[in-house]
């Protein structure tokens, strides 16, 4: 999926990408978690809504902002988001989630509905001043909340030697007197082991746990991003051989008889056939008709959005070649 995207995005298909190449094994925590539990993702969590049940369809119709994206075209690519699964929609601003991850945990101890929240986000996001904010806040209000820190080795183009001079993430949670682990991030069973226990200590003791995961990101940035200008080729490629989390998982189970080389072939061959199928059908659908603009805002449209909304029906009626009005589903 994320190869598939990520090459429309660069033919002009789509207008945005982020994949997850390097870091795979995040999805060992979405494995430990309960369905019920929230998470608060940054943007390199869709192995987690893949866990949960997000198909194939409603990734690209995201990616696509078509009629039936569930966010009605209003955010960027990647930016997802899913009520059913418990999946809060992903921000733009670095770091937003994770005072909100804190008060949605305070939410849930108030409950006493044994569940909890995991918040996901990178060694850059915890630089900002959200991050010391959130964490403090659940600390000293006790909240079953799971901060999960994927330190990748870069914020954008800001190598982590050049972020901090303390010793990573960890030592941050048990500043704030959080129970803190750091795990090797490209274990996917590491990282199961230790969401598990951290998601055992929030909800049996409505207490924060931080968990610092040491992975690498292979991949740019985003598509918006040249990995080249600040980084060799040659430390992506050793990164890639040494400590790819696809190839040790595949290793591992190869080594416990449970898989061959014949299967990975097909198994890869039905999932590609898969993601092309979603992405063709996605690509084919229209954009969400015009009115969703002005839904959703208000409970009842106030004066100047009814005003402007008949002003912009003037236009495209008038104009309907020129704004492509074809393009879009029709208002319901």
């Amino acid at each position: 999926m994320d190869s598939v995207l990520y090459e429309a995005q660069r033919q002009g298909r789509i207008s945005f990408y982020m994949t997850s190449f390097g870091e795979e094994a995040l999805i060992g925590s979405a494995a430990a978690l309960d369905p019920k539990d929230h998470v608060f993702g940054q943007y390199r969590e869709a192995g987690v809504l893949l866990q949960r049940g997000f198909t194939l369809e409603q990734f690209m119709n995201q990616c696509y902002s078509n009629e039936l994206d569930q966010g009605k075209g209003r955010q960027m690519p990647v930016h997802y988001g899913s009520k059913e699964l418990h999946f809060q929609t992903i921000s733009s601003p670095l770091a937003t989630q994770i005072p909100q991850a804190s008060g949605a945990a305070y939410a849930m101890r108030r409950e006493g509905n044994k569940q909890c929240v995991v918040c996901y986000f990178g060694e850059g996001a915890a630089s900002e001043g959200d991050f010391h904010a959130g964490l403090n806040m659940a600390a000293t209000l006790g909240c079953p909340v799971i901060f999960y820190c994927r330190n990748n080795g870069y914020a954008i183009s800001t190598p982590s030697i050049e972020q901090y001079r303390g010793d990573g993430i960890a030592s941050r949670g048990i500043g704030y007197g959080i129970d803190t682990i750091r795990v090797d991030g490209n274990d996917i069973w590491a990282i199961y082991e230790a969401t598990k226990a951290a998601r055992k200590l929030a909800v049996e003791q409505n207490k924060p746990v931080l968990i610092e995961a040491m992975t690498y990101r292979v991949s740019h940035h985003s598509t918006s991003d040249d990995s080249s200008a600040y980084r060799s080729k040659k430390e992506v490629e050793d990164w890639s051989k040494r400590d790819n989390p696809l190839a040790r998982m595949r290793a591992w189970l190869m080594n416990k008889g449970w898989w061959e080389k014949s299967e990975d072939v097909e198994v890869t061959k039905a999932a590609k056939a898969a993601v092309l199928k979603a992405f063709a059908d996605a690509e084919k659908l229209k954009k969400p008709a015009v009115s969703e603009m002005y839904t959703d805002v208000y409970d009842e449209m106030i004066p100047e959005l009814v005003r402007e909304k008949a002003e912009i029906d003037a236009l495209l009626k008038k104009y309907p070649d020129y704004y492509q009005v074809n393009d879009y589903a029709k208002s319901t």
